[in-house]
């Protein structure tokens, strides 16, 4: 039996009017303001505030140690934040964040099952946990571990694959139906074509109107999932917007990459670019890599430098990414430490 993904998830989203036409509304769901957390005097987190509108797609970014972490466990309630608040639902995190964990709905990087029991028995356990019905429970873990694609489910979690037990991880957020869902690193791990099954269970729940609030590694995932993105650093936000304004605002205009076989190839070769009046920006990367922004045509620039080019590895002409947004902002990768 085919059947959508409204009824898999459950008609409180689609009869709820709250989250009718969410795209189109400017309500926020989430609301933080001056938010902070210090660890024995160490802000991890420092003052930020953002609002996240229902039914859209927010990914938090950043390099290891940015404080989007520590950002996600007080907005789950986990870590009491130090100052600041945030108003989930209209309720306040600091004075009532009891009446916050029936809303949400958490995915951990790290997968949180239940090694002994079944798929479905996780699955139940946590809408037990949540005062499901036990009838509707059932029906929804069996709706939804099929739409995961996730096979032996009457076997135990220990025998799954990496892959599955994330996927399971996924469904086990989900069987609860919160209004807000928490996804950290959802496809790590994943091959292709789980990365892709994920990708689209995650597109079609912000089609009922489900507000997700996504951590990332992954550049790609993020450019294709986000609605809005923010960008921390150093426990703060130096950027936040649609992917087009973070774009604009970082008016990076085209961009090269180059590898080489050498530091010595690779100090030549950038001695020489910064000669050169519409080269913008150079950044340089491990194992003799050059990120060069510049302006004008590609063609040109292209007949230019190879004129004069000795030796080099790779070379990549593009427009601006993501991934050249965030090496800007922030002066280094999205794994670094």
């Amino acid at each position: 039996m085919n059947v959508s993904i409204k009824e898999e998830v459950g008609n409180t989203y689609s009869d709820n009017d709250q989250f009718n036409n969410s795209k189109n509304s400017n309500e926020f769901i989430i609301e933080i303001e001056g938010l902070e957390k210090s660890f024995d005097g160490f802000k991890a987190v420092d003052g930020i505030s953002l609002k996240v509108r229902k039914g859209e797609l927010f990914s938090l970014l950043g390099p290891n140690g940015a404080g989007k972490s520590t950002t996600i466990r007080m907005l789950t309630t986990v870590l009491k934040p130090t100052n600041g608040d945030a108003i989930i639902n209209n309720i306040s995190l600091i004075n009532d964040k009891n009446k916050i964990k029936p809303l949400i709905g958490v995915c951990p990087q790290d997968n949180v099952i239940f090694e002994a029991l079944t798929a479905e028995d996780n699955v139940q356990f946590v809408g037990q946990m949540h005062g499901m019905d036990r009838v509707e429970n059932e029906l929804r873990t069996k709706a939804l571990l099929e739409k995961m694609n996730i096979a032996g489910r009457e076997k135990a979690a220990k025998t799954f694959s990496g892959g599955m037990k994330r996927r399971l991880n996924l469904v086990m957020s989900l069987i609860h139906q919160p209004q807000i869902l928490f996804l950290d690193e959802p496809s790590a791990g994943l091959d292709p074509q789980a990365r892709r099954l994920v990708w689209e269970f995650i597109k079609e729940l912000k089609k009922t109107g489900m507000t997700i609030i996504l951590t990332t590694h992954d550049m790609v995932e993020a450019d294709a999932l986000s609605d809005h993105i923010a960008i921390m650093d150093h426990g703060k936000i130096i950027a936040m917007g649609t992917l087009n304004e973070l774009k604009k605002g970082s008016n990076n205009g085209n961009i090269l990459d180059f590898s080489f076989y050498s530091n010595e190839e690779l100090i030549k070769t950038k001695n020489k670019l910064e000669e050169i009046d519409n080269v913008k920006e150079i950044k340089e990367l491990e194992n003799n890599k050059l990120v060069i922004s510049f302006t004008g045509g590609i063609k040109t620039f292209k007949q230019e430098i190879l004129s004069w080019l000795d030796s080099f590895k790779t070379l990549h002409f593009r427009e601006d990414s993501l991934e050249d947004i965030f090496l800007k902002l922030t002066g280094r990768g999205l794994r670094d430490n």
